[in-house]
């Protein structure tokens, strides 16, 4: 079921009718009831995997708590840990693998026709971090399943985030008996056309044209791939980022808090402040249990770099089965760990003009990435980025549609004109609390209505976070 469809409309209409009237046990019942029908809506069967990763880990974390020794302790959190990272690999690793043994001659197996679960990678880094948490004594172990199954499977953040942590999410969730007030609701309401917008006119028109490009690469001149990589750079932004904005959104007409999951990214001036702007629940989840349980920066700088390396190669398998998933975490491990060694982000510019240099340059850079995350193969990306370089051939340029093209610059403009002026600063609480912001949050969504019926793609695309 996509936030983007009529059918979700009438799901969330029905449902929050029934919740706004509910309270306590019977709202935490129908949460449950209405994620399943969520989560089935794709694959039916596939609810059963979510089942058994909450046992797993809902009865790891009470064993940790009880347990006297740490031997017992340590045992049963790599039993949470193991047998959920196992629930993983076989769904989207294991083909992966046998693959790249056949390759090298080491076996002859086939692979498993089977389909990867939806957002099987963000419930279970939701499930790891709250086992973990329970094992460093930083938060108590939840005894009600009810309530755990809420806090792993709640639908506006199940199948792409954000990657909410336990100590936020499991104290909103246990009595679930909070009144709904109207800042809340129209708060939550405008977070979602505002993602909406993002997604619709901005995300779905890009699509367009990097789909044309990016699919018959071999037919266009690096200059059309080379705008092409920058559209997909601004299509995974409001894909991803007005998935989290709509997340946040219903969450928030619910009565729920989620965290925040991009904070302008493409504004940032070095990579390092880049990737604390860029899906935060992800980067902050690879830092606290990837990156500091390696070491962080406690040992040196070389063991430092590395630590860095290995997070990012990670953060990028955590991404997809494939190798193009791979480079693409590596060579933002490089990144991160060259800023590391010069310092740059403590160099911070002072005049517009040396800003908008080191912004542009971070973009620059990211994109250079994005092509081994759009493209399919290695031979793609590779073939990619050498047409940019010595096959620009900027008067062969098409538009191909100049009605879409057209629509992708005004959805651009504006995106660019509304988290510029408007969200760099203030957030829609700031908005809401005075009388004047409330007038224009209306008209916000009143406008992005209106540029999502001029101007959207009405395809009903998929979220491209959907397949992680």
């Amino acid at each position: 079921m996509l936030f983007n469809s009529i059918v979700f409309l009438v799901f969330f209409s029905i449902f929050f009718f029934l919740f706004y009237y509910m309270n306590g046990t019977w709202r935490k019942w129908l949460l449950l009831l209405a994620s399943c029908i969520f989560y089935m809506w794709f694959i039916p069967v596939y609810v059963l995997i979510l089942f058994l990763t909450i046992g797993i880990d809902y009865f790891a974390a009470i064993k940790i708590e009880d347990d006297k020794t740490d031997k017992a302790k340590r045992f049963h959190l790599w039993f949470g840990i193991i047998n959920t990272c196992l629930v993983l690999f076989i769904f989207k690793y294991h083909n992966f693998f046998i693959d790249n043994f056949n390759a090298l001659g080491l076996t002859h197996i086939e692979n498993w026709d089977i389909i990867l679960p939806i957002g099987l990678s963000f419930h279970t880094f939701q499930s790891l971090s709250y086992v973990v948490e329970v094992y460093r004594g930083n938060i108590k172990a939840e005894r009600s399943l009810l309530t755990y199954s809420n806090f792993v499977m709640m639908f506006p953040q199940l199948v792409a985030g954000p990657i909410e942590r336990a100590n936020n999410m499991l104290p909103q969730l246990r009595t679930c008996d909070h009144t709904i007030s109207y800042r809340d609701f129209s708060i939550g309401f405008h977070r979602f056309f505002w993602g909406l917008f993002k997604k619709v006119v901005v995300a779905d028109t890009a699509s367009v044209f990097v789909d044309a490009t990016y699919n018959n690469y071999m037919l266009h001149p690096g200059s059309m791939l080379l705008v092409g990589t920058a559209l997909f750079a601004v299509q995974i932004y409001c894909d991803f980022s007005g998935y989290s904005d709509m997340a946040i959104g219903i969450a928030r007409m619910l009565g729920f808090r989620f965290r925040e999951n991009f904070a302008i990214p493409y504004f940032s001036k070095d990579i390092t402040e880049f990737w604390r702007r860029w899906h935060i629940s992800l980067s902050s989840w690879l830092r606290d249990y990837l990156y500091i349980s390696f070491g962080g920066n406690r040992y040196g700088q070389w063991k430092t770099y590395r630590n860095l390396m290995l997070t990012m190669l990670l953060g990028g398998l955590w991404h997809g089965a494939s190798w193009n998933f791979v480079i693409w975490g590596g060579i933002n491990g490089l990144y991160l760990s060259i800023e590391k060694m010069t310092n740059l982000p403590a160099w911070k510019p002072k005049f517009l003009i040396s800003k908008l240099m080191r912004v542009a340059y971070v973009f620059i850079l990211i994109c250079l990435t994005w092509v081994f995350f759009r493209a399919v193969t290695f031979e793609q990306a590779t073939g990619i980025i050498g047409k940019i370089f010595t096959g620009f051939n900027a008067s062969g340029f098409q538009f191909l549609d100049v009605n879409v093209f057209s629509s992708i610059v005004i959805g651009i403009v504006t995106l660019l004109a509304f988290e510029y002026v408007v969200f760099r600063n203030l957030t829609f609480d700031q908005l809401f609390d005075s009388k004047k912001g409330q007038w224009k949050l209306m008209a916000m969504t009143i406008f992005f209505f209106m540029m999502m019926l001029f101007f959207g793609n009405s395809t009903g695309n998929q979220f491209i976070y959907f397949q992680f």
